[in-house]
């Protein structure tokens, strides 16, 4: 490796360690900013960076995690018995989260769910259920969200490591 791959390499991996740390934080586009550095890199050094093989799986997985995180809080308020109201707070409470940092992003989708629920007029005991539910999706999708990147970031880093 020359040194211009080793600081293009390095640069890289410090712009992909940001999409890390926006995968939880809001923001920051998180498994896009790493794909963004992936096909930088690839356009910089071309042969030497990744394949087209590895290019194509880290565009597979960004648009997996993209469509995870937009639906993990969904699905778990559907699953713990949550109504369209419940989604729909879902979907209004994660919006508003947004304003509030990491905590307005897991108490947003909670909040909605659950005001959404009561005012449709459920008991409170089933509102709190489906903002439960809200809630452990949208920690899900964010413990995914991470995994997705550091698996993004791992091939990417090995890939350019054995192509050189």
């Amino acid at each position: 490796m020359t040194v211009e791959q080793v600081v293009g390499l390095v640069l890289a991996l410090l712009l992909m360690c940001a999409g890390l740390i926006g995968s939880v934080l809001p923001g920051l586009p998180g498994p896009p900013l790493v794909l963004v550095a992936a096909v930088a890199h690839r356009l910089y050094f071309g042969s030497a960076s990744v394949s087209n093989l590895v290019l194509a799986t880290l565009v597979l997985l960004t648009v997996m995690s993209v469509a995870l995180d937009y639906l993990a809080g969904l699905a778990g308020a559907k699953r713990f018995g949550a109504t369209w109201r419940g989604l729909l707070g879902v979907a209004v409470g994660g919006m508003i989260g947004l304003f509030f940092g990491p905590v307005g992003l897991l108490l947003g989708p909670f909040v909605g769910a659950v005001a959404f629920e009561a005012l449709s007029g459920r008991a409170f005991k089933e509102a709190g259920r489906a903002g439960l539910g809200a809630f452990l999706g949208v920690l899900g999708g964010a413990v995914g969200k991470v995994a997705c990147c550091l698996a993004m970031i791992g091939l990417f880093a090995m890939n350019v490591a054995w192509r050189s």
